[in-house]
C-alpha cells in the first residue's frame, strides 16, 4: 500500500493490490451504509464513487451543516465483475485521524455490514507490466 502523509493533513493510502468486494458482500455493505445515511439520521453518504463517513447526521436542509467528514473509500462498482465493487483508494481526514481512525479502522466499519474486513477482503489480480517496445 502507498500511504500519503503530512502530520495536521489528510492520510490517503493507494490499496494495492485494490481491496474487492464480493456481490453478496457488496449487497450487504449497500444496504446498510443506505440505512445509515447522512440524509436519515445516520453518519454515511454512500455514491457511485465515494463512501463517506461523517461525524454525525446532516442538517435537515440536506446540508452538511456542523457535520465534519472523517473519511472516504475510493470505490467502483461493477469491477473487476459486474456485481463486485473494488476499494482502491481509503482517506481519513485530519479530522478523522483526531477522532482515532485510521485506514483500516474506516474501511473495516464500511466492510462490516458485508462480514469483511479490509485484511481480509479478496485482492485484485496485479498483471504484469508490459514489455517494452523495441525496434
Amino acid at each position: 500500500m502507498t500511504t500519503l502523509h503530512h502530520p495536521g493533513e489528510d492520510l490517503t493510502e493507494v490499496i494495492r493490490p485494490a481491496a474487492i468486494v464480493p456481490e453478496d458482500a457488496a449487497r450487504r455493505v449497500l444496504l446498510e451504509l443506505a440505512r445509515r445515511d447522512v440524509h436519515n439520521g445516520g453518519t454515511w453518504e454512500s455514491e457511485p464513487t465515494v463512501w463517506s463517513l461523517w461525524d454525525r447526521p446532516w442538517s435537515p436542509d440536506g446540508t452538511p451543516g456542523a457535520s465534519v467528514l472523517l473519511g472516504r473509500l475510493h470505490v467502483a462498482y461493477g469491477t473487476p465483475t459486474k456485481y463486485e465493487i473494488t476499494i482502491y483508494r481509503v482517506t481519513v481526514t485530519a479530522a478523522g485521524l483526531l477522532s482515532g481512525y485510521t485506514v483500516e479502522s474506516l474501511s473495516d466499519e464500511a466492510l462490516a455490514h458485508g462480514g469483511l474486513t479490509l485484511a481480509a477482503c479478496p485482492r485484485a489480480r496485479l498483471s504484469s507490466p508490459p514489455r517494452p517496445f523495441r525496434h
